[in-house]
């Protein structure tokens, strides 16, 4: 499923990443957990006349309310701050939003980079998902999700967004 010549860098990272997503909890401290979509993103909103519905609810979980705001922002630092201002006003209008979640953006992001991957290679064996994902095995795959990684424990280590 992988190159061989790229596991050990693959683990390497992998494990810095791990390592930097639960310091990253453990400076968000006890953090409020709640029921969650588990997989917000824009994608799975369909809007019609009557608002918007909310479709694929199979990753439901229980986790902090961050867990399910982070997706629906892109863009670069600058642009998630500004998008996460308007979607925090939005959710608090009925439920308060506790700022220490916003250490969790980036952890939470690496988290779902690692279970993508992970998730790929569970089902490999299936043959639909070598025709569906043909570019998982390969060492360019491999390459940029290490790169990914590396880039993903230095944003980690940056400060959180900032909202007020």
């Amino acid at each position: 499923m992988d190159p061989p010549d790229l596991l050990p860098a693959w683990r390497s990272v992998a494990d810095m990443a791990i390592d930097a997503a639960h310091a990253a909890f453990q400076r968000a401290g006890d953090v409020r957990t709640l029921r969650l979509h588990g997989d917000c993103h824009a994608g799975n909103i369909l809007w019609t006349d009557d608002g918007p519905h909310f479709v694929d609810l199979d990753d439901a979980r229980t986790g902090p309310a961050i867990q399910d705001l982070w997706m629906l922002l892109s863009g670069d630092r600058f642009e998630m701050a500004a998008q996460l201002r308007e979607v925090l006003a939005g959710y608090e209008t009925f439920y308060r939003f506790d700022r220490r979640e916003l250490a969790l953006v980036e952890a939470l992001r690496t988290l779902r980079l690692l279970h993508y991957s992970a998730w790929i290679a569970r089902r490999w064996g299936d043959p639909a998902f070598p025709a569906a994902f043909p570019w998982f095995g390969t060492g360019r795959y491999w390459q940029d999700r290490v790169l990914e990684l590396k880039e993903q424990v230095a944003a980690m280590s940056e400060e959180a967004l900032v909202v007020d």
